[in-house]
């Protein structure tokens, strides 16, 4: 099983890139005869990503990542190198899907993915919002594009 998993928040512009990809994978996707895809919008839920990865070979997430590169920047990242310990709190509310990586492993096991793959879209605007940029809207179809390719590759096995 390949899943996708979209996250962010849509009431603040471009973090709500991963939300936005993952609805126009299943507008272009719609139709088609596709087994064992799954893709879904986790919004800020971290809790909700490891749950929903659980079971699948490979895991896809997509979001707005903020290091102060060029906006619209599309980063390729293997999971394992950005998941990160949960805090001691774990308030629900700090639990994101990096913590959802490393949490996943260690509770799931061999039911967790072993192939994780990570698109990090630089934002340039993180106030609220419902827009995206013109930076991060270009860069989010090259993700889609990115994303159809893997779509098509698994499909095919």
């Amino acid at each position: 099983m390949l899943t996708i998993i979209g996250c962010g928040n849509l009431n603040r512009s471009d973090d709500g890139v991963g939300i936005i990809v993952v609805r126009r994978l299943l507008e272009k996707i719609r139709g088609k005869d596709l087994k064992n895809i799954q893709i879904f919008d986790a919004g800020t839920d971290g809790m909700g990503v490891m749950f929903k990865a659980r079971g699948s070979d490979s895991l896809i997430i997509i979001d707005a990542g903020n290091t102060g590169s060029q906006p619209g920047a599309v980063f390729e990242v293997p999971g394992h190198e950005l998941e990160g310990k949960p805090p001691d709190s774990f308030n629900l509310h700090d639990f994101r899907w990096d913590h959802a990586l490393y949490a996943g492993r260690k509770i799931f096991k061999q039911d967790f993915p072993k192939e994780i793959t990570v698109f990090l879209v630089e934002a340039e605007m993180l106030e609220l919002g419902l827009e995206l940029s013109d930076a991060v809207l270009a860069a989010s179809d090259i993700v889609v594009g990115k994303i159809i390719e893997r779509i098509e590759t698994y499909n095919g096995k």
